[in-house]
């Protein structure tokens, strides 16, 4: 086992998306997953139908207890639901993480829509996390909100990925799986400029916790010493053999095969 990752997120009932996903997927990766759960969900394949959220100070606690003891290569955050938790979270990792690589994957929406993230949070993650990050993992939705422009294709892509790193952040990857078309297309920009990821696109509804999974993936890489592209590139083609390895479970959209053999 290689590689410590401290997975900050909620949990879901169904299994297929937040600290059920991320734990899987780093051990599938044959690292070590910790978790600070931000609150739980009930949740199945047809969306959210509850959210319980944690109290910020026991998030606090689980951060600080986890990280004094164990530690951690890398760090991911997910779900954290409003600017209270968000900013308990900024400020155990600013006191008992600083140097520790960190993705954060700004979660707003559950697959069917159902609001994790409060409103008038947004301010809140963008003030506090992308000054943290390694890495920021937005889809296109998120990435909207974030910098208030208007994304249709490849290249307002670039030109969003570009305009997030003046949030704070060194990298942000830019996922694509909003857009129409065959080909599914993820940017990464640092300030070196942007790099492309282009595959088939998987006509599939088992996609719930595609992001969850590859934000930790990505993570579980940095955690082992990968570089920043080498982790993104290992962590899309988990994702993919995920999807298309899918078990059926579930009416609405499935959960992902994340325990599928793959070369690390």
């Amino acid at each position: 086992m290689q590689g410590r990752v401290l997975i900050v997120a909620g949990s879901d009932s169904g299994g297929g998306a937040g600290i059920q996903a991320d734990i899987k997927t780093v051990t599938a990766h044959a690292a070590y997953a910790a978790t600070a759960i931000t609150a739980l969900t009930a949740q199945d394949t047809h969306g959210v139908h509850g959210v319980h959220p944690v109290p910020p100070a026991f998030i606090a606690q689980q951060i600080r207890v986890v990280l004094r003891d164990i530690g951690a290569d890398a760090i991911k955050t997910g779900m954290l639901h409003d600017s209270a938790t968000i900013d308990a979270v900024a400020d155990a990792l600013e006191a008992e993480a600083p140097g520790v690589k960190l993705v954060v994957d700004p979660v707003m929406f559950a697959k069917g829509g159902y609001p994790l993230l409060q409103p008038d949070a947004v301010a809140t993650l963008k003030r506090r996390l992308p000054v943290l990050a390694t890495l920021v993992t937005p889809n296109l939705p998120e990435a909207e909100a974030l910098s208030g422009l208007t994304i249709r294709d490849a290249r307002d892509m670039r030109h969003a990925a570009q305009t997030l790193l003046t949030l704070g952040c060194p990298a942000v990857l830019l996922k694509g799986g909003h857009l129409e078309g065959d080909a599914l297309i993820d940017v990464l920009a640092t300030g070196d400029g942007t790099v492309t990821f282009e595959s088939p696109r998987i006509k599939s509804k088992a996609t719930h916790g595609t992001g969850c999974t590859l934000a930790s993936a990505i993570a579980a890489g940095l955690a082992q010493k990968l570089d920043l592209e080498t982790a993104v590139a290992r962590a899309r083609h988990y994702v993919q053999r995920a999807i298309e390895k899918a078990p059926g479970f579930g009416g609405g959209h499935g959960p992902l095969d994340h325990a599928h053999p793959f070369e690390r």
